[in-house]
């Protein structure tokens, strides 16, 4: 069964370049990987520093095997509050 996630954030004053680099970067590895169907990066005009990500996995399986991939801790790190 597929796994699908919808993660939604806003950026910090002035991080809104670093944050959409940051995404883009992550975005081109997970796409890569054989399980991910669907990364997907959203944004407002109207809301510039905010952000909304749609992923999907193949299933539950494939989801905990990208959360364990070397790139996903350091870029969940570098967003965390």
């Amino acid at each position: 069964m597929p796994k699908p996630l919808l993660a939604e954030f806003t950026a910090r004053e002035r991080a809104k370049d670093e944050v959409a680099h940051l995404i883009l970067d992550y975005a081109e590895k997970v796409r890569e990987e054989e399980a991910n169907l669907v990364f997907d990066v959203l944004t407002k005009e109207a809301k510039p520093r905010a952000f909304r990500i749609y992923e999907d996995y193949r299933d539950e399986e494939a989801f905990q095997a990208h959360l364990k991939a070397p790139y996903s801790g350091p870029f969940n790190a570098a967003l965390a509050p």
